[in-house]
């Protein structure tokens, strides 16, 4: 009897997954809770296990496909029981394949309007036409009705219409590229005329006649943005990695939604960086960990946060939510084909914890976050991140604030610099390092963030722990 292998749903916001690679090809023997297939979803990547041993039969979703959660990815078989398996492979426009033009998912056509659709279960929709007496569902009322949260948001924000937007998700399900990708192409287009300008037909929905409403939909990659090469160049193009897309699509989302503002202080660790040299071998005995530099930072950065707690709030509308709990977020560099990708895993109750409590768990998120063995939750709930570019030798950066916080941390290279010390004015030789604070200026003012800093700067500077626990 065939097992089917679904896309599963790694977290309670997630609605989507992109299957990434299959670790098993078909007829291939393989043990229940042996790691299937890769995924990519909006959180976190993992590997998936079998759900049965036996042996895998046909495969519906191919790699670089985004299918909704529940939908069937594979089957799982008896031995010799593989060719009797016949499921309903995954529409071609639930995704858009690694190796295929965004703009083929984009072009492809739609079903109409008056067709029922069906989800990812093979179920047709009907929904109500607002009298009473039922109907069949639009693709459009599909449409709105299928896009996550996440993207109902964004269209809400920049006043967009979801129906107009042609979804490259399961039965035309608009998804967050589909609507960064129209939003895009709006800011990119050329001002339409006054409306007082354009006629429109009473009662008729959707764009004025002549309005460039179909270019306007289309992924960056068909066309919103000029071509960045002449006919002649030596190029390679390839498409982004999901990841790379991920990062992308939140990076532009947080400009768009925080007025970023970035404050440097340098600060000296030479008080901190004797403590650690004096202390590490004795702490790795007794703890198993190594002691870096990180834990006595998230220790500054908890002291900053209960006397400053506006840098670990969120903005909600125009309301001000402060969060009681700190849970630091440590950015995570992953090493890819080519550079690198990130992961922000997350120290829950960083408060409650001591340098020894934060050095594991900072050292075990970090190893997992590179081995994908990280679970949804330890990906969410951040209050607060710190990111780290100096352990590349970056002496300072603007880091992009990660929403829905207001704040993120940036530490750059620690090093020994030359400086005037004592109250004589003697030169001397320090262990420096610049950090930097970027915040969402609707709501922590620069004063706050350099009273935040310099709470910060006074913890480091004058750390004394001696037992390190």
């Amino acid at each position: 009897m065939a097992v089917d292998v679904i896309m599963p749903q790694m977290g309670e916001s997630i609605a989507e997954g992109t299957l990434v690679k299959w670790l098993k090809k078909p007829g291939e023997a393989i043990r229940r809770d042996e790691n299937l297939f890769e995924i990519s979803t909006d959180k976190v990547d993992a590997e998936i296990p079998s759900p049965a041993s036996g042996t895998l039969g046909e495969i519906l979703v191919h790699e670089g496909q985004t299918v909704e959660v529940g939908t069937v990815v594979a089957t799982i078989v008896e031995a010799g029981e593989a060719s009797a398996v016949k499921t309903e492979p995954a529409p071609k426009s639930a995704s858009v394949s690694k190796s295929e033009p965004a703009a083929v998912a984009a072009a492809t056509p739609a079903a109409p309007a008056d067709v029922v659709m069906a989800d990812a279960t093979g179920a047709t929709s009907r929904t109500g036409d607002g009298d009473g007496t039922g109907g069949l569902a639009t693709k459009e009322e599909l449409r709105r009705t299928r896009s996550s949260p996440l993207v109902r948001n964004i269209a809400r924000e920049h006043g967009v219409d979801v129906s107009r937007i042609e979804g490259s998700g399961l039965s035309g399900r608009v998804t967050k590229r589909d609507i960064l990708a129209y939003v895009a192409g709006q800011e990119s287009a050329p001002p339409l005329e006054p409306e007082a300008a354009r006629p429109r037909d009473a009662g008729v929905a959707g764009p004025p006649p002549g309005a460039p409403a179909e270019r306007r939909h289309e992924p960056a990659a068909a066309g919103a943005m000029p071509r960045p090469f002449a006919d002649g160049d030596r190029i390679e193009i390839e498409p982004m990695s999901i990841m790379r897309q991920r990062i992308a699509e939140h990076m532009i989302a947080s400009r768009r939604t925080s007025a970023h503002v970035t404050s440097f202080f340098e600060i000296d660790m030479t008080q901190v960086d004797e403590l650690r040299r004096r202390n590490k071998e004795r702490f790795q005995a007794d703890s198993g960990v190594k002691l870096t530099f990180m834990p006595f930072i998230i220790k500054a950065l908890v002291a900053g946060v209960n006397e400053w707690p506006v840098l670990n709030a969120s903005v909600w509308n125009d309301q001000i939510v402060y969060k009681k709990d700190i849970n630091v977020g440590i950015a995570v560099a992953l090493q890819q084909e080519r550079g690198f990708g990130l992961l922000v895993p997350v120290i829950r109750h960083a408060d409650e914890l001591s340098l020894v409590g934060l050095a594991r768990a900072a050292n075990d998120l970090a190893e997992r976050a590179r081995t994908k063995k990280l679970s949804p939750d330890e990906v969410q709930g951040g209050t607060i991140t710190i990111t780290n570019p100096g352990v590349f030798g970056s002496l300072a950066g603007t880091p992009i604030i990660n929403q829905p916080q207001v704040a993120i941390l940036g530490v750059g290279a620690i090093e020994k610099r030359v400086k005037v010390v004592g109250p004589g004015d003697s030169i001397g030789v320090r262990t420096c390092a610049y950090f930097s604070i970027s915040y969402d200026h609707r709501v922590v003012d620069g004063a706050t963030a350099d009273h935040f800093m310099l709470v910060i700067k006074q913890k480091l500077e004058s750390f004394s722990d001696p037992s390190l626990k």
